[in-house]
C-alpha cells in the first residue's frame, strides 16, 4: 500500500508517533499487528501498530511509534527523516504476536519502545473486560514512552519500573501471577531471555508464553561462514553478514518466514544433522538443547555444515 504521513508527534526526545492514512478505508487488523515498511536502500523494517482505542471495523488511519537509534542499521533514521506529506510503501498489517481468545488473565511485560504492541494488548483486554497486569520497564521517566497516557488509561493494572528507582523483577512478577495467566513480553533480547527463564522456572507451558523482539538482530563480529544442505542435495555457503534465508532466497529456494528477528517462529526448520547456533527468542532451553530445530532467519551454525529438512 501507499500511505501518506499525515501527522508526526514527538513522544520523547527519541521517539516519534506517526499517523498514516490512505485514499480510503484501511485493512483491519488485530492487537499486536505490525506493518512492514519498504525503506529503499535500507531494506524492509517492521513497526508495531499502537492503539489506545479499540480497533474499529472501519479504519481511516494507522499509528506507529519509532525510536531513533543513531548507531542502528538505518531503519529508524530513515523513518525519522520522514515529514508530514511524505508517502511510504507498506504491507497490509501482519500479526504473529496474537492475544489469546479465552478470558484467562494476562501478564504484559514491556521494555523501552517494545511497549508499542503491549499498549494494543492492554487496550484490547480492557475493552474485553479481561484481567491483566501491565509492567513497563524503562531507564527513566523522561524516556518512558506514553507514560502519561498509560497512567490515565490503565491506572490499576499498570506498574512502571524505572531503572533509576526500582529495576523490574520478572522472576517475582511471574511467581506472583495467577496460575492460568498468559505471558506476553516485548522488549530487548536481555529482557526476553530473563522472562523466558523465569517462565520456565515457574512452570509455565510454552503455549502460554509469547515474545516479540523489537530490535533488529545484530551481526556478530566473529561470525564464520558455514554450509547448509537441503533435501534436494544442493549445498549453500552462508557467509558472515547474510542469513540462511537470504542465501536460500537468492537461489530461488521457497522458504516461509515473517519477522526476520527470530521471534515469530514461522521460519522454524527441522535439523537433520549439524550443531546450530541459536540466536532466536522463540525456543525454550530444552528445545535449544535438543538441537532438532532452528529459526533460519537469525540463527547460524557452530558446525561446518547444517543439513536441514527444506
Amino acid at each position: 500500500m501507499k500511505l501518506h504521513v499525515t501527522a508526526i508527534k514527538n513522544v520523547t526526545n527519541r521517539i516519534r508517533l506517526f499517523t498514516l492514512t490512505g485514499t480510503g478505508a484501511l485493512p483491519r487488523y488485530t492487537a499486536g499487528a505490525h506493518l512492514d515498511f519498504d525503506l529503499g536502500d535500507v531494506g524492509v523494517r517492521s513497526y508495531s501498530l499502537v492503539d489506545f482505542d479499540p480497533i474499529k471495523d472501519q479504519l481511516d488511519a494507522y499509528h506507529i511509534a519509532v525510536q531513533l537509534e543513531p548507531e542502528g542499521d538505518g531503519g529508524s533514521q530513515a523513518m525519522h527523516a520522514l515529514n508530514v506529506g511524505d508517502t511510504v510503501s507498506v504491507t497490509a498489517p501482519k500479526n504473529s504476536f496474537n492475544l489469546h481468545v479465552s478470558d484467562a488473565p494476562a501478564i504484559l511485560i514491556a521494555g523501552g519502545i517494545g511497549v508499542t504492541p503491549i499498549i494494543s494488548f492492554a487496550t484490547e483486554l480492557h475493552h474485553r473486560g479481561h484481567p491483566f497486569e501491565l509492567h513497563y520497564a524503562a531507564q527513566s521517566r523522561d524516556v518512558c514512552a506514553f507514560a502519561p497516557e498509560l497512567e490515565q488509561a490503565f491506572p490499576d493494572p499498570l506498574t512502571l519500573w524505572l531503572d533509576d528507582h526500582t529495576r523490574i523483577d520478572v522472576a517475582q512478577i511471574l511467581a506472583d501471577a495467577p496460575a492460568q495467566a498468559h505471558i506476553y513480553c516485548c522488549g530487548p533480547k536481555g529482557m526476553i531471555d530473563a522472562v523466558r527463564t523465569a517462565a520456565e522456572t515457574a512452570g509455565y507451558p510454552a503455549e502460554r508464553v509469547r515474545f516479540e523482539l523489537f530490535e533488529t538482530p545484530q551481526r556478530e563480529v566473529d561470525d564464520a561462514a558455514f554450509e547448509v544442505e537441503i533435501n534436494d542435495g544442493r549445498c549453500f555457503t552462508i557467509p558472515p553478514g547474510k542469513t540462511i534465508i537470504e542465501v536460500l532466497e537468492d537461489a530461488d529456494v521457497d522458504v516461509m518466514y515473517d519477522c526476520q528477528r527470530g521471534d515469530c517462529g514461522i521460519c522454524q526448520t527441522d535439523i537433520i544433522s549439524g550443531d546450530p547456533d541459536h540466536r532466536d527468542v522463540v525456543l525454550s532451553e530444552a528445545e535449544r538443547a535438543s538441537g532438532k530445530v532452528i529459526q533460519i532467519c537469525v540463527s547460524r551454525a557452530k558446525s561446518a555444515r547444517l543439513v536441514l529438512d527444506i
